[in-house]
């Protein structure tokens, strides 16, 4: 079973990027999305999340109105829309999976698969 993520690039300030977060060998309707990024010398940050069926999500505070996460659960895969982007969104962003449970939040701890992460360079 793994997810993997992928669409990071190298994008102007204010262009877009889409990434995918693919699930492999597992069923992803039952899992909560998350993703996750970091940047050079700073700790792994949660960005936005999704909940199973896709009817909750949630938002940092610096990406919410920027960013977009949506799943296609037929696909078994997630992904998250990147608008507007900053220099400071540069990172890798990493997709993880937690089982739904009822709740749909950003705690690294409730998320036990993670994908390999894709890198995101925002030029200014």
């Amino acid at each position: 079973v793994q997810l993997q993520a992928s669409g990071g690039g190298l994008v102007q300030a204010g262009g877009s990027l889409r990434l995918s977060c693919e699930a492999f060998g597992f069923n992803l309707d039952d899992y909560n999305i998350g993703w996750f990024r970091q940047s050079p010398g700073k700790e792994r940050e949660g960005v936005a999340c999704i909940s199973s069926k896709g009817d909750l999500t949630y938002y940092e505070d610096s990406v919410r109105g920027r960013f977009i996460i949506s799943r296609d659960n037929v696909k078994n895969t997630a992904y998250l829309q990147l608008n507007t982007l900053k220099p400071e969104d540069t990172a890798v962003y990493y997709c993880a999976s937690g089982f739904n449970a009822g709740l749909v939040r950003l705690y690294e701890h409730e998320y036990d698969l993670w994908g390999q992460g894709t890198q995101v360079t925002v030029s200014s």
